[in-house]
């Protein structure tokens, strides 16, 4: 991309009601936005890329929600965690009147939906690992998590 290309793209921005655009041109990707700094009510958008499957990565201990501790917070039960596979907001429904995909104490596949992380203003469904029974759900809906944050902890089928 040119010089003249990103200043015809600024140029569009201002004359227009838009408040941000992206182009993406080969290997090239531009974004303008009209606000200098994000805001504490606009989210914070993390670029990295997505791993791919079958490649092992090194997990990221995060440390737990400190919203609203419970008595029993403290000790959190054995079992398989899953965790983020990234950046966004956790939410535990397909939308806001729809019932939870799963609460604790159900019995799920391996495969099956457990949540919905929203990315960049995509909703990526993250699904079980493994068949088991969900021993505790760490995240609240709506929150924010990091990738490798522990989302859920299952107890394995025998």
């Amino acid at each position: 991309m040119d010089f003249q290309f990103i200043r015809r793209l600024t140029d569009l921005l201002e004359k227009s009601s838009i408040d941000e655009i992206e182009v993406v041109e080969g290997d090239s990707k531009v974004r303008i936005s009209r606000h200098a700094a994000p805001t504490a009510s606009s989210p914070l958008v993390y670029h990295q890329p997505t791993p791919l499957p079958g490649v092992a990565v090194p997990s990221v201990a995060a440390p737990a929600p400190a919203a609203a501790p419970s008595p029993d917070s403290t000790a959190q039960p054995e079992g398989y965690m899953i965790k983020s596979p990234m950046v966004g907001t956790f939410y535990r429904a397909p939308s806001p009147e729809a019932p939870p995909f799963v609460e604790e104490g159900s019995m799920v596949k391996a495969g099956q939906t457990l949540c919905i992380i929203e990315a960049m203003k995509l909703l990526n469904e993250i699904e079980a690992d493994i068949g088991g029974k969900v021993l505790k759900i760490l995240v609240s809906n709506g929150q924010p998590v990091e990738y490798g944050e522990p989302l859920f902890i299952i107890a394995p089928e025998s």
